[in-house]
């Protein structure tokens, strides 16, 4: 049996980029295997057939236009699912993330159970997310929050396959490669988007900060420490124990 390439490793084969890869499989210039939804993998000699025989030489996208922007909602969903990564589109631009760490999921876990348990005491009509999951605040922002709240009266926004629009709130577990993204680019876009609440988890240093927008600017209404209990000024009775979260 041969051996079937992911694109990250047709694209080191091929001295490309993986957008490149995406662009082909996208125009169906290249052959694909197709395992399942958005799940590609590539043989190598097929693949090399069809660049032989096709009309036009393999050419890259230019690095600056990427970094510009231009991608959409559509052009993100036609990007074939690749294992081992994330991908969110930031003001039109792809950003491509390496999955997150067990730490950074031991996090997220026990902070879904302490609010989902709040949550469904204060508003049991209310829906509470984790990732992956795509929320489209804009045709040039299509966002994966770690954590993400629906209150029950704003569940038209609940699509099939995403959430279109802001939720009432996003929380976001830092890492140390998105550390920059999640507490100055994705910030903005949640504030210019209108997103209530934005929280940061930190697993590092071990704190949790809470966001409230007011009167068009995030302000920070709760912070806490792993020996803290965590309660917030809107959030009426919520104690959420910072200790649980960070544990060792």
């Amino acid at each position: 049996m041969k051996k079937l390439l992911t694109a990250q490793e047709l694209a080191e084969l091929l001295s490309l980029s993986v957008e490149t890869v995406w662009r082909y499989t996208r125009q169906k210039k290249i052959p694909v295997v197709e395992l399942g939804d958005r799940q590609y993998r590539y043989e190598k000699e097929a693949v090399l057939a069809a660049l032989a025989a096709g009309d036009s030489l393999v050419k890259e996208e230019n690095p600056a236009v990427l970094r510009q922007g231009g991608y959409t909602y559509q052009d993100y969903v036609k990007i074939p699912w690749e294992p081992g990564c994330r991908l969110e589109v930031l003001e039109g631009s792809l950003v491509r993330e390496p999955s997150p760490s067990v730490k950074h999921q031991l996090v997220v876990v026990m902070l879904y159970r302490q609010l989902a348990d709040f949550f469904d005491g204060f508003d049991p009509r209310g829906e509470l997310f984790v990732a992956p999951l795509d929320v489209t605040l804009s045709e040039a922002n299509v966002v994966q929050p770690d954590l993400l709240y629906i209150s029950g009266g704003r569940r038209e926004i609940i699509l099939e396959e995403r959430i279109d629009g802001p939720c009432d709130l996003a929380v976001e577990v830092m890492s140390p490669a998105n550390r920059r993204k999640d507490r100055l680019q994705k910030m903005e876009i949640y504030r210019r988007e209108g997103i209530p609440h934005y929280w940061l988890a930190d697993p590092e240093n071990e704190t949790l900060e809470a966001f409230a927008l007011r009167e068009g600017h995030y302000t920070l209404v709760a912070a806490g420490g792993r020996e803290d209990a965590f309660s917030h000024p809107e959030f009426p009775e919520m104690e959420l124990d910072l200790k649980r979260v960070f544990h060792k």
